[in-house]
């Protein structure tokens, strides 16, 4: 650039350094900064007028980026008005808040709103399987916008292969998707005579493949391999829950160890786990009555979950053309814009995600996720976050996302909480997160053993999750939430709660 330039340093550029979050794609924020001391720039020019947004989103996104120090500072404006306050929703669990979301979106829709104008947005791919289903089972449409949806991405449906040759292993599609995936050297000359061997005996491809391998043996290579792990898979699977099972297909399989050794293939786990999720809320039923979870054994919940997600993968994308609800990450919403925007799963350990917190500067960049999710909403910005969620198979307690704390009280609209006392809340997450009055003394929050969301086990009520305390010193009260047993709560000098 400085050869192009020439001695009389004739350049000109245009960028945001507030929108700078593809770190992981070799992106640095610091090259703005840079360009300005080797150019030795001295006439910028700070685009802060802004024609999308109202006012209330424009301070809410200015309040969270301020909290950046390595920026070079700008502060938006509108002409626009103020607009309506920007809302949050407080839900009781991830499905509440998918629910809370289908609502409103229902309600925006019937005001007049198009869905196409409508963005719901998240942090991670494996977050967008619950609102998917939430928007199935409301008959929405909807799309994936830069992905695909939860069902169908790739290995998704190499887990749910290696499960259908658990149910049957006479499913030939199933097979061919995963005989040779991971890799175990099966070769498309071998593939092919193993299908010519299938049609001359008339039967499916598994069977030829026993017919030709006899009993494999399990590590062995090529389509012995593949038999003898099939079977070993079958062995296990039998006794155990549908939960277990997914399980035990995405390691078994060696899905999770392909993955781990990808570059990008971070997401591709988090979607594995995930279906672990969706396979203990199949199980309790947490998908309605319209899929028929009346099995009387794990075979028959198998079966059923398998058409399910055949179900929900094969009818529900809208067709082109078609008024859609735009679902998407919020890496894949920078440069678009909508009239009404949700982002949800806003808690501690998913926005900013809990990788940021081991990264150098990676809750900067997390920062400046958050303002581009807030800055896509021209008219109308909810924001939700859960009190627990269901994360690879186990319930998960949060505490709101810090960015949350960092918007000014007078943008918010509380749908269904009460507003949070801000002062010494949020401000270092690595310390104790509750929401102390100024009356507790130093002494009271020494005496408190326990941190707020650390789970704990209890030889009455099982396993929980420390939620809040009262009272000083000499009369403390521990309050735990153990799930189906409810919040309950304990006396310090007599319960005996131990760590998990």
């Amino acid at each position: 650039l400085k050869l192009l330039a020439g001695k009389d340093n004739c350049m000109f550029a245009v960028g945001d350094d507030d929108q700078s979050i593809y770190g992981f794609r070799g992106a640095r924020v610091g090259n703005m900064r840079d360009f300005e001391k080797d150019f030795n720039i001295q006439h910028i020019v700070k685009l802060e007028e802004n024609y999308r947004s109202h006012s209330n989103i424009l301070d809410a996104a200015n309040a969270i980026i301020s909290h950046n120090t390595n920026r070079l500072g700008k502060n938006l404006w509108t002409a626009a008005g103020a607009g309506e306050p920007v809302r949050v929703y407080d839900a009781y669990n991830d499905t509440d808040e998918a629910q809370f979301i289908v609502d409103e979106i229902k309600m925006l829709h019937c005001e007049g709103t198009s869905l196409g104008d409508i963005a719901l947005l998240y942090r991670s791919n494996a977050q967008s399987r619950i609102l998917e289903h939430a928007l199935f089972s409301a008959n929405l449409p909807y799309r994936v916008y830069g992905g695909l949806r939860f069902f169908e991405r790739a290995e998704i449906k190499h887990a749910l292969a290696y499960m259908r040759l658990i149910a049957n292993a006479n499913d030939d599609t199933a097979l061919l998707r995963v005989i040779n995936f991971p890799t175990r050297g099966i070769g498309a000359r071998s593939l092919e005579q193993l299908q010519e061997s299938a049609r001359a005996a008339n039967c499916s491809i598994w069977q030829a493949a026993v017919n030709k391998v006899g009993h494999g043996k399990l590590g062995g290579k090529g389509i012995e391999g593949f038999v003898a792990l099939i079977r070993h898979m079958v062995d296990h699977a039998y006794g155990i829950s549908l939960s277990e099972l997914t399980e035990l297909a995405i390691t078994m399989s060696g899905l999770t160890a392909h993955y781990e050794n990808d570059k990008e293939g971070e997401d591709r786990i988090e979607n594995l786990k995930e279906l672990v999720t969706a396979a203990v809320s199949f199980t309790n039923q947490d998908f309605g009555n319209h899929n028929n979870v009346d099995g009387e054994t794990e075979q028959d919940l198998l079966t059923q979950f398998l058409s399910h997600a055949s179900l929900e993968a094969g009818e529900h994308q809208a067709d082109v053309g078609r008024e859609a609800l735009q679902l998407m990450t919020v890496h894949a919403s920078k440069g678009l814009e909508f009239k009404a925007v949700f982002i949800s799963g806003l808690e501690e350990g998913l926005c900013p995600h809990e990788q940021s917190l081991f990264e150098n500067a990676g809750l900067e960049e997390e920062r400046r996720l958050m303002y581009v999710a807030v800055t896509r909403a021209r008219q109308r910005l909810y924001l939700s976050h859960a009190q627990s969620r269901m994360l690879h198979g186990k319930v998960r307690y949060g505490i709101p996302s810090r960015f949350l704390d960092e918007i000014p009280e007078e943008l918010l609209k509380r749908l269904n909480s009460k507003p949070i006392t801000k002062s010494g809340y949020g401000r270092d997450y690595n310390e104790l997160p509750a929401m102390m009055s100024k009356q507790q003394s130093n002494q009271q929050k020494s005496a408190m053993p326990w941190k707020i969301g650390q789970q704990v086990a209890h030889a009455k009520f099982g396993n929980g999750v420390v939620v809040s305390y009262e009272g000083n010193a000499n009369d403390m009260r521990v309050q735990v939430n153990f799930g189906r047993e409810g919040l309950k709560w304990l006396a310090m000098e007599f319960a005996k709660l131990s760590p998990i």
